[in-house]
């Protein structure tokens, strides 16, 4: 009987530890996907969430600090004072109300808080989440007609991401104005590959539908599970934020209920804001992750963009606490075992979100070397027909890391370089092979084909035979049906459109 309870003891600390694996691997995953400034906005949510996770104090002061007055250190010493003692008052704030129905929690932290909204630089040009969906788009194997529609779908969003508009009710215009003929059970298969895009979420035709979108992209855990079981069963109670009827209805302890709701409450009710301004709106506003220096000797270097992302740590107040009640574990009352277990939670989960912060930097400095080692001469010279074919496959291969994990990297991220500052998928290309072994990339012969485009006779345009002619003069064995294609994903007319 005793064997029997001790194997049962050992298989239950043996799931725990493979979903804590899972976790960390999950947080891991979201935390490099995330650009800087999203980061940054993350790190704010979970600090106000842990209160056992807290900015490290600098010794040193940063260079841009060193030319300051001397006003400056005192006034750091005395911010972070007042941090350490805001932080020990949570934590006893924390401690008593240990059992307590948190109804006044909200039930959304995403997004960037109003009137606290920052003037950045304006880098690259202006898009508005439309056109980074269509983008995405660009990149799909579909028919003419269902490329059509899918961008007539994602025209038909609202602003903030969500299809409010009834399938029954595009499928009428397709058919009035477009000579569309198709069911809304062919629609909604349409739809099913649009919710496929970045980010999860996009397309939904309810809250309802986005928060469990959002969900089935996670890793399955049985955290996963209870969240999914909430937004699908309990939905009306969670808008409620009828947290004490979730939990009695579901079974859950104290300890579950406060993971499940603090995992529900990171979802994006309004993904196609995460996407940067929507169209009519003020310019969106980027930040490059990489900044890349380029010397007159070739010599390529880059530093990661750490913005306002400051240096974590555990706090030394949870960390002592801890340390105390496991030396005083065998006198413990039952509400000390249980702020034992409270704080060794909170601990735990602040060390593994610092581990997951410098995961996310080891990642993206290994895929940017291996980006420029590929895209060498693209840093130096500058010119777009200088990048190399070039896929996700590559890099991941070249850095050993997962590809979905160079994905996350390339999503939403932005280089600055000497040369302008481009988003990280500009450096991504297919390519093809000549009959000489010659790799060329797609956007070398797209550069080649506007080359030649602009350099027409205005008054005979050329037409797409005599363009893939002169492609193939060039060393570029195009099709035509090849240029057509690359014609108009860069959205130049055909040949009598053309004509001055």
């Amino acid at each position: 009987m005793a064997q029997a309870q001790t194997q049962i003891q050992e298989q239950r600390q043996e799931q725990r530890l493979g979903q804590s694996i899972s976790a960390q691997q999950l947080l891991q995953a979201q935390l490099v996907e995330l650009p800087i400034q999203q980061l940054q906005e993350r790190i704010e949510t979970e600090m106000h969430d842990n209160p056992a996770l807290e900015t490290a104090v600098d010794d040193e002061p940063h260079e841009w600090e060193a030319d300051g007055p001397a006003a400056t250190d005192e006034a750091d010493d005395f911010d972070s004072q007042r941090e350490r003692e805001e932080r020990s008052d949570a934590l006893d704030a924390a401690l008593q109300n240990l059992g307590r129905d948190d109804e006044d929690l909200p039930v959304y932290q995403g997004g960037r808080p109003s009137g606290e909204e920052r003037e950045e630089m304006v880098y690259a040009d202006t898009m508005s989440f439309y056109d980074q969906l269509l983008e995405q788009v660009g990149q799909m194997e579909l028919s003419e007609r269902d490329r059509y529609v899918m961008e007539y779908i994602i025209r038909s969003l609202d602003d903030d991401g969500l299809l409010r508009t009834p399938l029954s009710a595009i499928a009428d215009e397709l058919a009035i104005y477009h000579n569309i003929d198709l069911t809304t059970a062919q629609l909604e298969l349409t739809l099913q590959k649009l919710q496929q895009l970045d980010p999860p979420g996009i397309g939904a035709r309810s809250l309802q539908e986005c928060l469990l979108l959002q969900i089935n992209r996670r890793e399955p855990s049985e955290l996963t599970d209870l969240m999914r079981t909430i937004i699908t069963h309990h939905f009306d109670e969670f808008t409620k934020k009828h947290w004490s009827r979730i939990r009695q209805s579901m079974g859950l302890s104290e300890t579950e209920a406060d993971n499940v709701i603090g995992e529900l409450r990171r979802l994006n009710p309004k993904p196609g804001a995460s996407m940067g301004e929507v169209i009519g709106k003020s310019l969106q506003q980027i930040i490059p992750d990489f900044i890349v220096d380029t010397q007159d000797d070739g010599t390529v270097t880059f530093t990661l963009n750490s913005g306002d992302v400051p240096q974590l740590q555990v706090s030394e107040t949870f960390a002592q606490l801890l340390k105390e009640y496991q030396q005083n574990r065998q006198n413990l009352t039952r509400q000390q075992k249980e702020a034992l277990l409270y704080s060794k939670q909170k601990v735990d989960a602040a060390q593994n979100f610092i581990d997951a912060v410098e995961m996310r930097r080891q990642t993206l400095t290994k895929t940017m070397k291996a980006i420029i080692r590929r895209q060498h001469r693209f840093f130096e010279d500058g010119d777009e027909a200088s990048l190399r074919p070039m896929i996700l496959k590559d890099i991941a291969e070249m850095t050993g890391l997962d590809l979905s994990t160079i994905s996350r990297v390339s999503n939403s991220k932005y280089a600055q370089t000497r040369w302008g500052t481009f988003p990280l998928k500009y450096f991504f290309s297919d390519g093809i092979t000549t009959e000489t072994g010659e790799e060329l990339s797609t956007r070398e012969i797209k550069a080649a084909l506007r080359d030649i485009i602009d350099a027409e006779d205005k008054r005979k345009p050329l037409s797409d035979d005599a363009l893939s002619t002169l492609l193939q003069q060039k060393g570029y064995p195009i099709a035509r049906r090849t240029v057509a294609k690359y014609r108009e994903q860069m959205a130049i007319p055909v040949a009598r459109l053309r004509r001055n």
